[in-house]
């Protein structure tokens, strides 16, 4: 069954096309990951294909009677309690259960029995009656249950319940988004990176919950993990058009690869053609001109047409642009790091908040550590620990002695908002003992996919993946030999992610890094460090190593 079919769409921002004349169907009980560089037009086709944003050009059309869920990059909550904001995305059941209890309250007053001879009374019972077997056609009285089984089905427990929605973490509240759609009865969902911000243990929930979704999902995700787990189709989005593949992100990563290289065969071979048939032709006309001849004029003509009527085969981009970041480093100290006996308490008597107690932990030269743990485990407060930016409570943070640390922050932090870009990476170079003039700042944020043009802007006007890249920048010039890494590919788009991978895989020195990207845990690490209920537990090996060991 067909659900949504788009037909030469054009969608644009200002001058700017997005998207080109595209078309797609979109067939019932389809799992489809959306991929494609930042800024080019994922998030907008979700708009699209949910009714926010109307097509400049070209027709799409729904199925009558679909259902869509759409949950953006931030998603709106009600300002309630987690309970009452999922169960309140099912408008209807919703008003019909206030309405039901306003008209219980009013039957229990005993004013309304003896007033005007009791009318009011009887006028109530009945819109109580007609009220509650609306309620129970819609299967009301399993609304309750069927909202705290969809909360549980996401991680929640009934202690989150009542938690107001404005103390959620962002993940939290992606879930809870997530929840709205379901108890609204969605059968076509289009989830725009449902999976920002979760944990490890949240993006297991999201995964299963996505594969035991019976309706259709359209995913866009940098999680190639999650995109290997969850989907059966790939939709490329790239220079305004859409590309379809078969199968998960890996299957869809071989199958571009091999098209890329057909096409490159397809395209030498037509290029070899058509300069056979161009030194025909001009033969011909030559020919034609030397001596009159209709048969000669005739031949040359006929070539000519030829080659207006094919079908060229464009050139294949093979290697895209991308950053230029490398990581150079150096061998330095054998012992890295050591961390013996460290605390991190919050508050005072009886109001401690117990962060961990006697985390030890030895890192050694050249080893690629993974640390790993639930939202508020301390990951990132021990990362600021190691760098003197946080005071510990008790214990020791021992670095080699020739150790120089590179740190990347989860949150941006470490960039000054009102720098321009350039002011980054000139105080980056000082801050290195190099000197760097204006023009060899703005070539090195060249290289970093940085237009000339956004060299004087300010950090406070950039996107995420912008401050990213800014970031990947000030460490490329940071001579670091150890690198703390705190969640480096959130906000990077697959190619970029891939550019760190290859970057990190060459680095000579050690590292560090925190990160729920689970398929870059597994190109990077070698070794995963575990903190839980404030303790460190260590696992040999990568994150799929980690994970067969942890479910054993």
């Amino acid at each position: 069954m067909i659900l949504v079919q788009l037909d030469a769409v054009t969608r644009g921002y200002g001058v700017q096309p997005v998207l080109e004349a595209v078309s797609w169907t979109l067939h019932s009980g389809q799992k489809i990951g959306l991929v494609g560089p930042n800024g080019a037009g994922k998030s907008t086709l979700l708009k699209l294909i949910a009714g926010d944003l109307p097509p400049e050009t070209g027709r799409l059309v729904r199925s009558k009677g679909i259902r869509i869920g759409y949950l953006a990059q931030e998603p709106t909550l009600p300002d309630t309690m987690m309970w009452e904001a999922a169960a309140s995305a099912d408008a209807e059941l919703y008003t019909l259960e206030h309405e039901l209890r306003r008209l219980e309250a009013r039957m229990a007053d005993p004013a309304l029995a003896i007033s005007a001879n009791g009318s009011a009374l009887t006028r109530t019972m009945e819109a109580y009656a007609r009220a509650q077997e609306r309620f129970e056609r819609l299967d009301g009285y399993a609304h309750e249950a069927r909202v705290c089984e969809i909360l549980e089905s996401l991680g929640f427990t009934e202690a989150h319940f009542d938690l107001p929605t404005r103390v959620l973490s962002g993940g939290q509240r992606k879930l809870v988004g997530l929840a709205r759609l379901l108890v609204a009865g969605a059968d076509l969902l289009l989830l725009d990176e449902p999976d920002n911000h979760l944990d490890l243990a949240g993006k297991e929930h999201l995964e299963r919950f996505i594969r035991a979704f019976p309706g259709t999902v359209v995913l866009v995700s940098h999680d190639r993990y999650l995109l290997d787990e969850t989907v059966d189709g790939i939709i490329e989005v790239e220079d305004g058009r859409l590309t379809e593949f078969q199968g998960n992100y890996t299957a869809y990563a071989m199958e571009k690869e091999l098209r890329l290289l057909r096409q490159q065969q397809a395209h030498q071979a037509q290029q070899k053609e058509i300069a056979r048939i161009e030194a025909a032709a001009e033969r011909f006309e030559r020919w034609a001109s030397m001596v009159v001849n209709e048969r000669h004029a005739r031949q040359a003509r006929t070539r000519r047409r030829w080659l207006a009527q094919m079908e060229r085969i464009d050139k294949p981009i093979l290697e895209r642009r991308r950053m230029g970041l490398e990581l150079e480093g150096w061998r330095g100290s054998k012992k890295v790091l050591e961390i013996v006996d460290l605390d991190k308490v919050f508050g005072q008597c009886e109001e401690e908040q117990i962060l961990f107690l006697g985390l030890n932990l030895v890192i050694l030269r050249g080893e690629r550590v993974g640390l790993l743990g639930p939202n508020g485990a301390g990951k990132s407060i021990l990362l600021r620990g190691i760098l003197a930016d946080e005071p510990m409570s008790g214990g020791e943070i021992r670095l080699g002695p020739s150790v120089r640390i590179g740190y990347y922050a989860q949150q941006h932090e470490t960039l000054e908002p009102d720098a321009t870009l350039i002011d980054v990476v000139r105080d980056a170079a000082a801050d290195a003992r190099r000197l760097m003039t204006e023009a060899q700042a703005t070539a090195l944020l060249g290289t970093m996919l940085f237009p000339y043009a956004m060299c004087r802007k300010r950090v406070r006007e950039l996107s995420g993946g912008e401050r990213s890249r800014l970031q990947l920048t000030r460490l490329m010039l940071s001579d670091a030999n150890l690198l703390l890494l705190d969640e480096p590919t959130n906000n990077l788009d697959l190619p970029s992610c891939e550019v760190l991978e290859r970057a990190l895989d060459t680095f000579e020195g050690t590292l560090l890094v925190v990160s729920h990207d689970r398929y870059f845990l597994d190109r990077v690490v070698d070794r995963i460090v575990e903190l839980q209920d404030g303790v460190l537990i260590d696992y040999a090996g990568d994150y799929s190593s980690y994970r067969e060991r942890r479910e054993r």
